[in-house]
């Protein structure tokens, strides 16, 4: 359902570019005749936590070029550590700023109900996207399924073990799509595997000590460990360590992709990456952003427009592949910015000026 969402959603845009505001020339005629285009001097903004962490990258590129194809300015920013008051704050500067709309990922999800309900009240749209504060007003989510990431990493690992001995979890608990990645791993294992059990769920917060620390302990008391997912990056870096020095063949999988991870991959290091589509989350997040900032540019079948209401409230799948050895060349940010157009990561994370 969420697939056929995005599908929608895509084409119903796309068709609106193309048609140019052309009014319907059969049944009548539409009571929309506008473009799907913005100004120039609104601006959109994506907010991250830990702005210098390589997925989002393509996440705003994803972004950037929808802004231009609609017509409109963007910028990246965030914060530089991972904080949840810190991105608070530095929503709260965003806000300051009166863009037209902000598409942001939060780190922790009760945080950002108030100031996301606050921020929509104002007239600013709210999207988010990778994470969710599913308890806020915000008009949009765009993600890739967690829950089927997590299940794919179950079968994926489980299969390759034969299915028999120990998987464990390194859990970065607080997070909405973290947890999401976790639990229907666990709950897939449990589901389809009789002859393997999750021993270990441990939470690691994104630490690479920590997640070092958790594998080298939990092999000690499960000499049969074949296996640790990981929803993140970071942790599973160190998990990958332990999984090298202890030497059994244990399979290190997370949901992350960076140059690190890539490097591992190839040397034989890390037993598998699940990548969502950041591109496609930066795009199809920018576009529900810019109809949950224009209603008046469509004209859903609800009575949400007419009773001056978020118009959407939806849950959008980007999609998500899994990188093997064979594919991890396509997954270096450095190549992926020159291969689209940019010098260089810098300058595609550049903000963007419409006009």
């Amino acid at each position: 359902m969420k697939k056929f969402l995005a599908l929608i959603l895509a084409l119903v845009m796309a068709f609106s570019l193309i048609a140019c505001g052309q009014k319907a020339n059969q049944g009548g005629e539409s009571t929309n005749t506008n473009t799907l285009s913005g100004t120039a001097d609104e601006t959109y903004v994506m907010n991250v936590f830990v702005s210098g962490v390589e997925y989002w990258f393509p996440v705003y590129a994803g972004m950037k070029d929808a802004c231009k194809q609609l017509g409109v300015s963007c910028s990246y920013g965030g914060t530089t550590e991972y904080d949840a008051q810190a991105q608070v704050d530095s929503f709260e500067a965003d806000l300051a700023k009166s863009p037209k709309g902000i598409l942001i990922s939060p780190i922790v999800e009760d945080a950002f109900v108030e100031p996301i309900n606050r921020a929509i009240s104002q007239g600013v749209a709210v999207v988010t996207y990778a994470s969710d504060s599913p308890d806020s007003n915000r008009q949009a989510y765009v993600t890739s399924d967690n829950a089927h990431e997590g299940a794919i990493a179950a079968r994926t690992i489980c299969d390759a073990m034969g299915g028999t001995g120990s998987v464990m979890v390194l859990r970065n608990p607080g997070q909405d799509n973290h947890n999401r990645r976790c639990d229907a791993f666990i709950s897939t294992v449990e589901a389809e595997y009789p002859n393997i059990k999750v021993v270990a769920d441990v939470a690691t917060n994104q630490n690479e000590q920590n997640g070092y620390d958790a594998v080298m302990a939990t092999y000690q008391k499960y000499p049969d460990l074949g296996g640790v997912f990981c929803p993140e990056g970071v942790s599973i870096v160190g998990g990958a360590k332990a999984a090298k020095e202890l030497g059994t063949g244990i399979r290190c999988l997370c949901v992350d992709t960076n140059d690190t991870l890539l490097d591992m991959l190839k040397e034989g290091d890390m037993f598998g990456l699940i990548c969502p589509d950041q591109y496609m989350q930066g795009y199809l997040g920018m576009l529900s952003l810019f109809v949950a900032a224009h209603p008046e540019k469509v004209n859903p079948m609800n009575e949400r427009k007419a009773l001056n209401e978020n118009i959407m409230g939806i849950s959008i799948d980007n999609g998500l592949t899994i990188i093997t050895k064979d594919t991890a060349d396509y997954y270096y940010v450095a190549k992926y910015a020159q291969s689209i157009g940019y010098a260089d990561v810098n300058d595609m994370l550049s903000a963007y000026k419409a006009g």
